[in-house]
């Protein structure tokens, strides 16, 4: 249960500075009339890439084969965004929610969504069995 904690504020850590950067790019973007799923899309993306290193290496301390589980990563982002895109979908575009709320809170939805994903998925020490020293 204590490593379990300790991953889950690390994620957080990492996913607060994140997100939070992201988000004011996402705002500042959309706040020019730039189209909101578009936007999301491409720093979606962004932040996807950026994050993997610090949540293999410090949240969950993954020392298995980097190339396994990067496609593990990928997976977990493409529902991950998915998940995002049809948030977006449904609340702005059918119900006509504000898309500022909605993304902010597809944010939560969709890193909590991730953070058991990659605790038993892409980081599960299932997939350690084989090490790599990278």
């Amino acid at each position: 249960m204590t490593r379990s904690l300790t991953q889950l504020l690390r994620y957080g850590m990492i996913g607060v500075v994140t997100n939070l950067s992201w988000y004011c790019i996402y705002l500042l973007i959309t706040s020019f009339g730039a189209e909101p799923k578009l936007v999301m899309t491409i720093l979606y993306l962004c932040g996807a890439t950026t994050s993997y290193l610090a949540n293999r290496k410090w949240t969950f301390q993954h020392n298995g084969y980097w190339v396994s589980s990067s496609i593990r990563y990928v997976i977990a982002h493409m529902m991950g965004y998915t998940l995002n895109f049809f948030l977006l979908l449904i609340f702005v575009d059918h119900y006509h929610y504000p898309h500022q709320w909605v993304q902010g809170i597809a944010i939560f939805i969709v890193a909590g969504f991730l953070f058991v994903t990659f605790k038993f998925f892409v980081f599960s020490e299932g997939f350690n069995e084989k090490k790599d020293s990278r």
